[in-house]
């Protein structure tokens, strides 16, 4: 499940003292030198003699590169020391640690580590400490919808790709249970190739400037999976599973609503992703009417009544070849755009599709 950010501004807690660390900052920070000796470094603001860059000028704290607080509770940023290349750690929970390190090994591990349809975030290394829990190392990646998707041929391209993860790993016997909007990211290497700052994603890697990458249909990136705390591996000779609700980042899955009477976990899967279409997209969005059948059957109140993965992604291979390059090609443009903006954004989507058109970028941007 995906950790809350602490309102650093306004939290009394996490924010009033800028200079100081909070609680959550500590526990890394008192692990600097350990993590250092791993081959990971962590930025200025955590090293022991760390004093604020701002301290004596005028300068606001969050401006300022070691103004950048790390607020989610599990997470740190840090850099390899052997190539540069920024990761992030996570230090695995008690409770959800054993099934996390668990799932990330199974398709971190050939021969599912190899499959071009393994679309879960690939495990580096875990870094053991004395008396202390796994850390593990994950590439620094991007959330998906940032920046926004453009096109539609972008919107399939995408939804494709993560359907196909999640048939990847009901294949291999594995519910997501939280695959939802926060657990789904692109690997940023090839949209934004001199990378960007791990706290402020729209700030360059060294907090100089703003942080410069490519649209998706010029660099097509690969989409990923993360956060497996709640996933779970089931013997298919045991029969379709039935499990406890966990809810995640989606508390509204119908079968959920009791929060106790077991359930079968993949059906759930079906709806999050079916959910996440239909309120981030077809809600939000004019020209997602072709898609909307087959989100109407994701997200049936009956869980039984869903569509299989396996259908999922043939139905959607038969809705990809049935749209024509134009609609592909299509600005997919917001229901509450007031007419001056859609007016300007179209004519600035269609410059740039010429642009495309003359350099033969595919309408549906697959990664290389």
């Amino acid at each position: 499940m995906s950790e809350p950010a602490v309102d650093w501004i306004s939290n009394p807690l996490a924010g009033r003292n800028p200079e100081k660390l909070a609680q959550l900052e500590i526990w890394w920070a008192e692990r600097q030198k350990a993590l250092e000796q791993a081959g990971y470094m962590l930025r200025p603001r955590y090293l022991p003699d760390w004093k604020p860059s701002w301290t004596g000028t005028d300068k606001f704290y969050l401006l300022c590169e070691d103004g950048q607080p790390q607020t989610r509770r599990l997470i740190m940023d840090a850099t390899r020391i052997s190539d540069g290349k920024t990761v992030m750690l996570k230090k695995l929970p008690e409770r959800e640690g054993p099934h996390e390190l668990q799932i990330n090994r199974l398709f971190s591990s050939d021969p599912l580590a190899s499959d071009p349809r393994n679309h879960c975030a690939p495990l580096l290394e875990v870094i053991e400490l004395p008396n202390d829990p796994p850390i593990m190392v994950h590439s620094h990646l991007r959330p998906f919808y940032d920046p926004p998707l453009q096109t539609f041929g972008e919107f399939v391209e995408f939804f494709g790709q993560i359907c196909e993860g999640v048939q990847f790993m009901h294949e291999n016997n594995v519910a997501h249970r939280d695959c939802t909007s926060e657990n789904i990211m692109l690997d940023p290497s090839r949209m934004y190739p001199k990378s960007f700052h791990p706290v402020d994603i729209r700030r360059s890697k060294d907090f100089r400037g703003k942080a410069k990458g490519y649209s998706r249909t010029w660099r097509p990136p690969r989409y990923l999976l993360i956060d497996f705390g709640l996933s779970r591996l089931y013997d298919p000779a045991n029969g379709p599973p039935l499990d406890t609700p966990l809810r995640g980042g989606d508390k509204t899955a119908p079968e959920h609503q009791d929060r106790v009477t077991p359930c079968n976990p993949f059906p759930t899967d079906v709806y999050y992703l079916g959910n996440l279409v239909r309120e981030d997209y077809i809600q939000k969005y004019h020209g997602f009417g072709f898609i909307e059948p087959l989100v109407v059957d994701m997200v049936q109140e009956e869980p039984t009544k869903r569509p299989a993965m396996d259908e999922v992604v043939t139905r959607l291979a038969e809705i990809r070849t049935k749209l024509s390059t134009f609609k592909l090609r299509s600005r997919m443009a917001r229901k509450n755009e007031i007419w001056p903006v859609a007016a300007w954004r179209t004519v600035s989507h269609w410059c740039r599709t010429v642009g495309y058109v003359l350099t033969r970028k595919a309408p549906l941007p697959e990664p290389k």
